[in-house]
């Protein structure tokens, strides 16, 4: 009976060694999707009146959560009885990343004044007390939603091919450990980025000469750092979608990174306008197509 226990101890404890050294892999592999995730994330709550800005975050992340839960189950089923649907789905996600950052660019500079009435549409109803706030975050939130499910997809096929071929159970392990660890990392630290205008508030009434002028800074950063990774989020769709492409396509993304390994800091830089140039390409072909469609069914 001892000898029993002691083995299915000794089990167990290998098995959470290599749940522990395969989520560590996994981790690093989806380490460049983190950051475009933040990026994308932290700008959906650019223009939110201050007050809203932890519930939109939250929920948010509730969407994200609820994402996790789909594609986790499904990753398991597609990669146990169908493991060649895996590419064409994240090629489908990666053209509508492409597609969402080209429809973004052509709102803003091809419809200048539409953009501009919708923006002043949105920053009137965020200043007036009257409006129903939480019903105009909603198309907001159900977007970043839509954009993290993606993302999430993303993250959890790399993870899935990190753990072909373990056991379920460590696949299971792996998989879900990946999916909270990502999603309290990314929404965590996008509920920190958009707060920082509260903490400049606060440093700048303390008594401190030093909390002061830190809490200036902050007040006068934020703002600057909201755009910039508004910016971001628009270039993090071109880079991670035209990723997804460049990648699913195994001649052309072998190349891409066999450049990249062979030139140092300029393939890699190289490699990231390529999948930019592929993913902005693919984004103004998918647009192309959806206008040329709507016309057609007016």
């Amino acid at each position: 009976m001892a000898s029993s226990l002691l083995l299915l101890l000794d089990d167990i404890a290998t098995v959470l060694d290599d749940v522990s050294v395969l989520t560590k892999v996994a981790a690093k592999k989806t380490a460049g999707v983190l950051g475009d995730d933040l990026a994308l994330n932290a700008q959906q709550v650019t223009g939110v009146k201050a007050d809203r800005e932890l519930p939109v975050v939250w929920a948010v992340c509730k969407g994200s959560l609820v994402n996790k839960a789909i594609l986790v189950p499904a990753a398991l089923a597609i990669g146990t009885w169908l493991p060649w649907l895996v590419t064409p789905l994240l090629m489908v996600g990666g053209a509508f990343l492409c597609f969402e950052g080209c429809e973004k660019l052509a709102h803003k500079f091809l419809h200048k004044e539409e953009h501009a009435a919708d923006t002043a549409r949105h920053e009137q109803a965020v200043a007036d007390a009257a409006v129903d706030v939480v019903a105009v975050e909603k198309d907001k939130i159900k977007g970043a939603v839509r954009t993290d499910f993606i993302l999430s997809a993303e993250i959890i096929a790399i993870t899935l091919g990190t753990v072909q071929g373990q056991p379920f159970t460590t696949q299971l392990s792996v998989l879900v450990g990946i999916a909270l660890i990502m999603t309290v990392g990314v929404y965590g630290l996008v509920a920190g980025i958009v707060k920082l205008d509260d903490a400049g508030l606060y440093l700048s009434q303390r008594g401190s000469a030093a909390a002061r002028g830190l809490g200036r800074a902050l007040l006068a950063g934020a703002p600057w750092l909201m755009k910039g990774l508004s910016i971001a989020g628009t270039a993090a769709m071109f880079l991670v979608g035209g990723g997804i492409l460049v990648h699913g396509v195994p001649a052309l993304g072998h190349a891409v990174e066999a450049w990249a390994a062979t030139s140092g800091v300029f393939g890699t830089l190289g490699s990231m306008l390529v999948n930019a140039g592929v993913g902005i390409v693919a984004g103004a072909v998918v647009l192309a197509v959806v206008e040329l469609v709507k016309k057609l069914r007016r």
